[in-house]
């Protein structure tokens, strides 16, 4: 298996492939790769990423079958199936890199927004479950100068709110706490732009 540092460049590199249009046309989905995989799997990465149909993870960064362990919900949030997940793939497989992906006009923290401004009793109690769990990461802003702008204010809660998830991970498991400690896991946060295709990543 890579090292933590060779899949984030490999994840990188796929991704300036993406936003130049110049795909690999031998991206691992042939038949082939399809048959190899049956008798078992080596993802190189784990992405908690949002629902939003416009980010599909493997397309974004230029991927094929087999490459990524996947793990969508509504707003990139962390809660314990999202955790199991990736505690089951990182002693399963071995995967060295976690990336929690969030992206631009999140329609999760848009809700949030609307929700803080005002009380929505039209949520149902599943949908409010994924606001809730967004709700600190944006309460947190309207108690800055960024309230007052309503694009800020959104550009800003996507960014908070990956970085809850990511803090989420690295300190809500004492199996992955203790894989970070001793190196062989690396958990960080990323922001895909619906406008640019651009993936920027920060820790």
């Amino acid at each position: 298996m890579i090292s933590a540092t060779e899949a984030l460049e490999r994840l990188k590199a796929g991704n300036r492939r993406f936003v130049s249009e110049t795909r690999d046309s031998d991206a691992s989905s042939h038949q082939t790769r399809r048959r190899e995989l049956a008798a078992g799997q080596a993802p190189f990465a784990i992405i908690l990423g949002c629902s939003d149909s416009r980010v599909p993870a493997e397309i974004v960064f230029d991927q094929g079958l087999g490459d990524l362990f996947v793990i969508r919900v509504a707003g990139n949030i962390v809660a314990p199936s999202q955790i199991g997940s990736i505690e089951f793939a990182v002693a399963r497989y071995g995967t060295p890199l976690v990336v929690v992906l969030g992206h631009s006009q999140c329609g999760a923290i848009l809700a949030t927004v609307e929700e803080l401004g005002r009380r929505s009793e039209e949520q149902s109690r599943n949908l409010r479950s994924i606001v809730d769990r967004i709700r600190p990461s944006v309460e947190t802003l309207l108690e800055t100068e960024v309230a007052n702008d309503p694009e800020a204010l959104v550009r800003h809660a996507v960014r908070a709110n990956i970085r809850t998830s990511v803090h989420q991970l690295r300190y809500g498991s004492a199996l992955l706490e203790q894989m970070i400690e001793g190196g062989t896991l690396k958990v960080v946060g990323a922001e895909y732009s619906l406008e640019t295709g651009v993936v920027d990543f920060f820790y």
